[in-house]
């Protein structure tokens, strides 16, 4: 869907993971996820106000198949907080794979968050953890700086890109996902039910050349 908004004051893009290992050559490479980088890079220059995410895992992270005998990356397991899926290592924190991928281009991004870093919890949503109950803090910062229109693009766009969508909506925003600058990892159908779930949420998914 294309459709044309004209941004102000109020407006903050958020790009997700937009890091080494989720591009191509990655640990937990999402398919063409460099892909993104040109896009976000030229959206970002139309926003005064950028933040950006990281997944940072410490070594042994939770999520981590490695951290389970006999699992295998891809597989779900039941957690104290729920369902999750076990992912290969990736993202480990000060590994050149956590870094921003090197054409990533944003010097104005006010905020960097890093998430994922609690070892017993995985984070996919840059608001809360994967319990919908422990926060980043990002809610009360947009708050404070009178930030209440979130654009979303990164990586991937079924998972991060998706629950911090809905955590964003759910947190009284309002939410825009800029579809063609994310990319989708697509685990058992997991992109048609991202854009179920916006839906239901009223959260629109627009073109890059709609903003």
């Amino acid at each position: 869907m294309a459709v044309r908004f004209e941004l102000g004051g109020a407006d903050v893009l958020l790009v997700v993971d937009v890091q080494n290992d989720f591009c191509t050559g990655g640990a937990l490479a999402v398919p063409r996820g460099e892909e993104v980088v040109p896009l976000i890079n030229a959206l970002a220059g139309r926003f005064a106000h950028v933040v950006l995410t990281q997944d940072w895992h410490p070594r042994g992270h939770l999520s981590f198949a490695s951290s389970h005998a006999d699992a295998q990356p891809f597989q779900s397991i039941a957690l104290p907080y729920g369902p999750q899926v076990l992912w290969p290592d990736h993202c480990v924190q000060g590994t050149v794979g956590a870094d921003f991928h090197p054409g990533l281009d944003v010097p104005h991004a006010e905020l960097i968050v890093r998430k994922g870093h609690t070892r017993e919890i995985d984070s996919y949503s840059v608001f809360y953890e994967n319990d919908h109950a422990t926060p980043t803090g990002l809610a009360g910062y947009l708050r404070e700086r009178a930030l209440r229109r979130v654009f979303l693009a990164g990586l991937a766009f079924d998972f991060c890109v998706r629950y911090s969508a809905e955590d964003a909506r759910r947190s009284g925003l309002e939410v825009i996902v800029i579809e063609d600058a994310c990319r989708g990892i697509d685990l058992d159908g997991s992109v048609s039910a991202t854009h179920a779930a916006l839906t239901a949420l009223g959260v629109p998914c627009v073109r890059p050349e709609g903003v």
